[in-house]
Formats: C-alpha cells, structure tokens, sequence
C-alpha cells in the first residue's frame, strides 16, 4: 500500500500543494507505509479557505435548501456504495477491526449527512407579535443564516464518523468547510472527497488540507481570519491553543476534548449488564475513545465478583489484524501513543496499583510485533490523588475501586478536572435520575453506554470541552440567528 499518494483536496480538485513536504502514513497493525501525503503550506490553506469563501457566494449559497438535502442524501449513500473501500481505508489508517468500523463508524459516518438534512428541514423558527405606541404593531421573525467558511480540525480514534459529525451538520446549514484531518489517519477524509466530485458537491464546498498543528496545516487553518468558526474534537491542550487562535477575530469554538469517565455500578445493578457495558466502554477501539472509562466505582458488596468477572472477560479479547473475524481488540492508533500508554503502565505500578490484568505488551506473531499493542489493563488500590487516576490516559485500561455510599461516590466521580460522560448502573430509577442529575459531565448513561441519539445535545463540561453538538444544539453553532423586524 505505500504506493497511495494521498493529496490535498482544494476547489474540487486533488493538488500535491506548494510546500514539496510528503509525510508516511503507517498503520498501527504492523507499522508499516501504507501512503504518503502531501503535507499543504501556508498558502494552500489560505487556498482553500478563499475556495470556500467563493463557494459560499456561488451554487452553493443560491442553491434551494431542497436541493441541498437531497445532495446530502446523495453523499451518504455515495459512502454506503463504496462501502468496502471506506471500511479498508479506515481499517488501515486505525488498525481497528473490521467488526466494529463495519457496525459503527462507516454506516455512522454516512447517515451523518441524512440526520442533519433532515433536521434542517425540519427545525423551527421564532416568530413574535409585539405591541408599538402607534397601535399597528410589529412581527419579529428570526431567520437562520450559514455562518460561513468553517475549519474542521477531526481527530485520528474515528476519523470518518467524528468528521462528518461535523461536516454534515455544517453543510446541512448552507456552510463551507475546510477539513484537517488528523496526520495519522487522512484516507477516509480524502476518499470521502472523490464522493464529493461524483455527487456533484460543487467545487470549494468540501476541502481538506493535510498536515500536523502546529507551523503546519492545523496552525494554518485555525489563525486563518477568512475562517468564521473552528470545530474541534480531540485533546483538551492542543483545544486550548485553538481556542487562543479563535479568540483573534472573535470567532465561534466548539471543542469536544478530553475525559477521564467514571462508571458508578451499584450493588442493586444487572450484572451482566454492567459488566457487558464496562467491557465496552473501557476496551472499545483499544479504549481510545473519548466517552470510554477509566475509572470504575463499584459498590463493595459486589466488588469482588465484578473485578473478578471484568477481568475475566478482558482477558478472553483476541488481539490481531483488522480483517480476521475472531479480533476483538486492535492496536493503539501509533508506537509514539503506545509509548504514552505504557508509560501509565509503568507508572500505576510506581504508585502503587495491584495489577489484576494486562500492565504491559502482549506477545504478538513476528509479522504483528512491530505495531502498536498493549495488553487490555485492570488496576485496583490505586490512591484516589493518583496520577492515574486523574490523568486521561486513551488506552484500554482502568482502574476499580469500591465504594460505600451514594454521597461519596458522586463525590469520587466529580473530583476531576474533565467532565465528559458517566456511566452509572442500578435497577432503582429514582436513584439513577438522582445521582445523573450530580454528575458534572455533559452525557450521563443508565445502564447503557454510548447509547446516542443523534437529535440530542453532546458534549463536555469542565475542561471536557466548550458548546453542544447534535439536534438544533449543531445547528445553533453553524448558522448566526438574525431577527427580522417588521413594522406594521
């Protein structure tokens, strides 16, 4: 596979750029090229950006809104006709097995775009009668205008579906994007653009420039003053220098960053369940998702059966190549996280941890040895001022630790600096809605995990991220609200 070019997409065309620079893109599975892209310059960006600002004023801007939901319709089924090559791509960019990208992120990644024409056919508008001194009155009607070229900086854990979970609401509202991929994953982001040309996108609606942060494309991008709001999904450093390049122009942020997610399992729960649950939501895609868990509170009179059973199950997961059907577990996204996550390893042992599972490499076949695997991990006895414990680690480990009473488990989950998702198990109903309503975090799931409803608000509190994404909560941020009043 390291024949594949991979280039930039620019004004609807496929351009090498001006900066002469390539970089290798290796999957994880074994570490090997599998492309080069070309890396944009400063100048293709602002190509870009002046591309989608052109669109905005052209076919795209005077097409009918109907016209441009059944484009958006076009796309996604664009994606589901070549399916097999989405699923390739994302398999290799990410290593993770075909199994899951096949059930979430390719069929997820398309409906993307129909969730959200849809939704902006549908969504209401303000409408209010006032009162004047001279008796005739006055209508106000609110009316919902693009906000105009929008920089879309995408993580590498879900690259197709955590893109277009962006891009589809944006286009769905009349705007223009320029994507950035992350460096280690650009394939679906770029064969997602050929869809683009053959449903008849027109040209400068969808542009992606490839590259890293800072001094590169992802820089480039977000100082851009031609850019009207930046989108961002990954971790909550490099969304604080965005947010500063934001802040020149007074541009619009929505940023979904890091977790550090607490699960609450009391004793009353189903434990099959919780446990069915807990595997997912710590070991999914080798745990490197933003909602997963990493911390695990469970109620003591069940501790015991519930680290042994987890453990049990965690240590059953088959770890091998994306297209064999017995993998359960891939590796991590590259060998520079990988070095990350063993490092939080070695450390929970330095402070202390009992190591019930995992806690280092496992051994793999020599044509696997070279990728990026780490054991699926299991702590206990870890102090809860851990760094461990506080830090967001993105692999496929936690830690439990039993608890007593409500009050101190709330308590234990809120004393984070992140504030994403919780997961909390129990049968009684009154309990679940008491302890969700304390949970400092922008989801909370009962006795489900990653459970979403594309109509309902995402997102984070605390340093977990800023602003809400999916329903009207998208549409609010990609579209500038504008009243009209009228005199009668």
């Amino acid at each position: 596979m390291s024949n594949v070019v991979i280039e930039n997409f620019i004004a609807g065309e496929f351009c090498k750029g001006t900066s002469g620079k390539t970089f290798e893109v290796r999957t994880p599975v074994d570490n090997s090229v599998i492309a080069v892209a070309h890396e944009a310059s400063k100048e293709d960006v602002a190509h870009a950006v002046e591309s989608a600002r052109a669109a905005l004023t052209g076919p795209w801007g005077q097409m009918k809104i109907d016209d441009r939901i059944d484009m958006l319709h076009a796309i996604a089924d664009g994606v589901n006709q070549r399916f097999d090559e989405f699923l390739e791509a994302e398999c290799l960019d990410t290593g993770k097995p075909r199994s899951l990208a096949s059930h979430i992120d390719i069929p997820r990644g398309a409906a993307n775009f129909k969730v959200f024409a849809d939704m902006i056919k549908n969504v209401p508008s303000e409408a209010y009668r006032m009162e004047t001194p001279d008796g005739t009155g006055a209508v106000n009607v609110a009316h919902r205008a693009p906000k105009g070229v929008i920089g879309v900086i995408s993580p590498w854990n879900l690259p197709l579906l955590l893109m277009t979970w962006k891009v589809g609401p944006a286009l769905a509202c009349g705007n223009t994007v320029v994507v950035k991929p992350s460096e280690e994953t650009p394939l679906t982001t770029t064969l997602l653009a050929e869809v683009m040309n053959s449903c008849g996108v027109p040209a400068g609606v969808y542009n992606v420039v490839h590259g890293f942060g800072p001094d590169s494309a992802g820089a480039f991008l977000t100082e851009h003053p031609g850019v009207d709001a930046i989108t961002f999904t990954g971790e909550t450093g490099t969304g604080e220098v965005i947010t500063r390049a934001a802040a020149k122009g007074l541009r619009d942020v929505s940023m979904e960053c890091g977790g550090k997610n607490a699960a609450i399992v009391f004793a009353d729960c189903d434990m099959d369940k919780a446990i069915e649950g807990t595997m997912r939501s710590a070991f999914a895609n080798c745990g490197q998702v933003c909602l997963g868990t990493e911390r695990v509170y469970v109620q003591r009179p069940i501790f015991e059966e519930f680290v042994q059973r987890l453990a049990h199950q965690a240590g059953e997961l088959t770890l091998g190549r994306p297209e064999d059907p017995d993998t359960k577990m891939g590796p991590l996204i590259s060998l520079e996280h990988k070095e990350k996550v063993l490092s939080y390893y070695r450390l929970a042992v330095e402070e202390g941890a009992t190591v019930v599972l995992g806690g280092g490499e496992p051994d793999m076949t020599e044509d696997l040895a070279p990728g990026a695997w780490v054991q699926p991990t299991i702590w206990t006895d870890l102090d809860d001022n851990a760094r461990v414990i506080k830090e967001e680690i993105f692999g496929p480990c936690c830690h439990i630790r039993p608890f007593d009473e409500e009050d101190e488990v709330i308590a234990l989950a809120n004393d984070n600096a992140y504030g994403l998702a919780t997961a909390i198990w129990t049968e009684n109903s009154a309990r679940a809605i008491r302890v969700a309503e304390q949970i400092e975090v922008g989801i909370a799931w009962v006795n489900s995990w990653f459970l979403r409803d594309l109509r309902t608000s995402f997102g984070g509190s605390k340093q977990s991220g800023i602003g809400r994404e999916g329903g009207v909560h998208s549409l609010e941020f990609y579209t500038e609200m504008k009243n009209i009043c009228i005199k009668l």
